[in-house]
């Protein structure tokens, strides 16, 4: 494996995909990319606020065009978007440029972690709660999981240390 290539971290909302990202590219002295953020700036607003005006269509299209043009000639690990694995060819993509990373944790501890946040700034959780949410993260991790498997590794979380994912990294 290059050492030069992009590190995409995958897995559902709430995973831990920024605070392992960031935590990654401080001990392995890489850049930190978290692609929410990117768009956030290509857009010109929250993604809340994107899905709103524009639906989630059109934010899927921005989210796969943003992560194509990112900036990748220096070493870097990127924090993905929970869905962004699983629209168009992204996936494949990130594979073919990089190396993945899958970030599992079962529904109870996604659920356990996203009522710990802020849920209204997360569009795809608006207006759930309870027993609600944890069927739709059960339901969306179901769909979700065979994109987010095609990852060059999964890792559990429920055991995971930095170093495990320094020595994936390489």
């Amino acid at each position: 494996m290059n050492n030069r290539k992009p590190i995409f971290l995958v897995g559902f909302m709430g995973s831990g995909k920024t605070t392992w990202g960031r935590k990654l590219a401080q001990k392995t002295e890489r850049s930190f990319i978290d692609l929410d953020d990117e768009i956030t700036t290509e857009a010109g607003m929250t993604i809340a606020d994107y899905f709103l005006c524009h639906g989630e269509t059109a934010f899927r299209e921005l989210e796969s065009r943003v992560l194509k043009q990112l900036p990748l000639e220096q070493p870097a690990i990127v924090s993905t978007g929970g869905g962004t694995p699983c629209y168009f060819d992204n996936m494949a993509w990130m594979n073919k440029a990089g190396k993945t990373i899958y970030l599992y944790l079962p529904p109870k501890a996604l659920w356990n972690r996203l009522m710990q946040t802020d849920i209204t700034s997360r569009p795809a959780l608006k207006g759930l709660s309870g027993i609600e949410l944890l069927n739709d993260i059960t339901s969306k991790l179901a769909d979700r999981t065979p994109h987010y498997e095609q990852a060059t590794h999964v890792v559990d979380q429920l055991s995971l240390q930095l170093e495990d994912l320094v020595n994936l990294v390489g």
